[in-house]
């Protein structure tokens, strides 16, 4: 396999944000009534909004006021990264700087919203490092679906074989996969199962890891 691009998810593999987003979505789901468990927001996590609001609605009954309940958590959000801010993953500057002086290319596939994407990545001081961002309302289907990953890899002028996608989340790992590309999973609050593991190239601790297996890739070592 030849290396040739890097692909990277943003909320939990580059940001540290997804235990500031369930706090702020339990809590603007509670504003509503209703009780947003672990298994329930695990399911969120990686999906764009129209699969968000199918996976709340299936489990808060077909009324719940998703845009309400989304716009809170929103609006939760940000007061508290404004003020404590949104860091970085270990080993993200790393492995940014590793794939620059190596000349290879990079692009952000995220499922949150253009809007919210261009800000997290000004506000993490990432908007410099990535001149390719998809985001989850300029694709049709999302994660597991490979079309946000299939589209980077168009922008970027690089066969789906040659990128390596790196990614947290179950949909993620699978949409890799789907794309015909080679997933390298960084857990953050969903450890790996067997199927993560069967999908996978690797599964790492961290950024630091990735980097190594990446190294390893470019050397032509399995």
């Amino acid at each position: 396999m030849k290396l040739k691009a890097v692909i990277f998810d943003m909320d939990g593999l580059m940001l540290d944000s997804q235990r500031l987003a369930t706090e702020a979505w339990k809590k603007a789901v509670a504003s509503s009534g209703h009780l947003l468990t672990d298994e329930i927001n695990l399911r969120l996590i990686g999906r764009n909004e129209k699969d968000s609001d199918e996976i709340l609605r299936s489990a808060f009954g077909p009324q719940f006021p998703t845009t309400e309940v989304r716009d809170k958590a929103w609006e939760y959000f940000s007061q508290k990264a404004e003020t404590e801010g949104i860091p970085v993953k270990k080993g993200l500057w790393e492995m940014l700087d590793f794939l620059e002086d190596q000349n290879i290319p990079k692009a952000v596939a995220t499922m949150s919203s253009r809007a919210i994407s261009v800000r997290h990545l000004k506000r993490a001081n990432l908007s410099e490092r990535f001149s390719i961002v998809v985001c989850g309302d300029e694709v049709k289907e999302g994660k597991p679906s490979p079309e946000i990953f299939l589209k980077d890899a168009e922008l970027l002028g690089v066969k789906p074989e040659n990128c390596v996608v790196l990614e947290d989340s179950y949909s993620g790992i699978r949409a890799a996969s789907n794309a015909g590309m080679i997933p390298i999973m960084v857990p953050d609050l969903i450890e790996a199962d067997d199927e993560m593991r069967r999908l996978a190239h690797a599964v790492v601790k961290d950024l630091f890891e990735a980097r190594k297996v990446l190294e390893k890739l470019m050397a032509g070592e399995p």
